[in-house]
């Protein structure tokens, strides 16, 4: 009978000392296994395990992660959405990543954001201090002016002076970063990934379909270069719209005209205006809508 229980309490002990060893590099965070009480060291009996409820707390346990340790199941870590942001106009990429800082603080977990501005410099007043990093500089996609560096998204322009070039930045982050889940943009960043949506859906072989879109503050381009790709079938992708009812620079209806686009569009309407907004009740609706693209 002592054979049996000395060699039950030499395995309760290697197992308690292996769970220990897993639970300090794995869950840094968590607890240590409660210590044995001296009753049942004196008793004749071999203590009793602690179920793996008791020796883990899963407070701060990694979302989505799984693995099977003595019995003990964990979760695996789920891979994070990768998706790129175009920056609107006159924003620089520092700038953009600056202002979305709530929201990455919301996603994080969920989403890796990567920031994308536009290829063509906009000058600055001349009483701005000397000239700055090319992540500080402020830059636009395109241009709705002939001649001077300016945009308004509410004109109909003759011409998209820089579009191209824009398209063509826009398909070399997409080869150089994809496989991309999602593209997300602000105002004139916005109106560029529907457009670029709108284009690999038509089969142009430099932008392959993102897995969904997110779109704050957009509107439909306009110019003769961008109406076409729009009078095709509704885009098939899922899309999220964020619209903010005292928005001055891009008007409601404007981004509700870009939704008619999209088969089946989510809108999110908040009280602010022309930003990015990441507060408790919006963010709640990008994670229902993130969530249904997380394996």
């Amino acid at each position: 009978m002592k054979t049996l229980v000395s060699r039950s309490r030499v395995a309760y002990y290697q197992r308690q000392r292996l769970i220990s060893w897993v639970s300090s590099r794995l869950l840094p965070h968590s607890p240590p296994p409660p210590r044995k009480k001296k009753k049942d060291a004196q008793s004749g009996h071999a203590p009793r395990v602690q179920p793996a409820s008791k020796l883990f707390r899963f407070r701060s346990w990694p979302s989505g992660f799984r693995l099977s340790v003595l019995g003990v199941t964990m979760s695996e870590p789920r891979p994070l959405l990768r998706i790129l942001c175009l920056a609107g106009f006159r924003q620089s990429e520092r700038g953009f990543r600056e202002k979305t800082g709530s929201l990455r603080k919301a996603l994080r977990g969920r989403a890796e954001l990567l920031y994308l501005s536009g290829p063509h410099p906009i000058p600055e007043p001349a009483a701005s201090a000397g000239p700055c990093p090319p992540e500080e500089e402020p830059r636009g996609w395109w241009f709705s002016e002939p001649e001077a560096a300016a945009f308004s998204a509410l004109e109909e322009p003759a011409k998209c002076r820089g579009l191209e070039e824009a398209l063509e930045v826009v398909g070399q982050a997409m080869a150089r970063y994809g496989p991309l889940d999602g593209l997300l943009g602000f105002s004139q960043g916005a109106a560029l990934a529907a457009l670029v949506c709108a284009l690999g859906q038509a089969g142009d072989p430099r932008f392959p379909l993102p897995r969904f879109v997110i779109l704050v503050s957009g509107f439909r381009p306009r110019g003769p270069e961008v109406t076409l790709p729009f009078q095709q079938a509704p885009l098939l992708l899922p899309s999220l719209h964020v619209l903010g009812e005292t928005d001055k620079v891009i008007p409601t209806q404007e981004s509700l005209q870009l939704a008619t686009c999209f088969s089946g569009p989510v809108t999110l309407s908040h009280p602010g205006g022309h930003f990015i907004p990441a507060a408790a009740p919006q963010r709640q609706v990008y994670l229902k809508f993130l969530d249904q693209f997380i394996k």
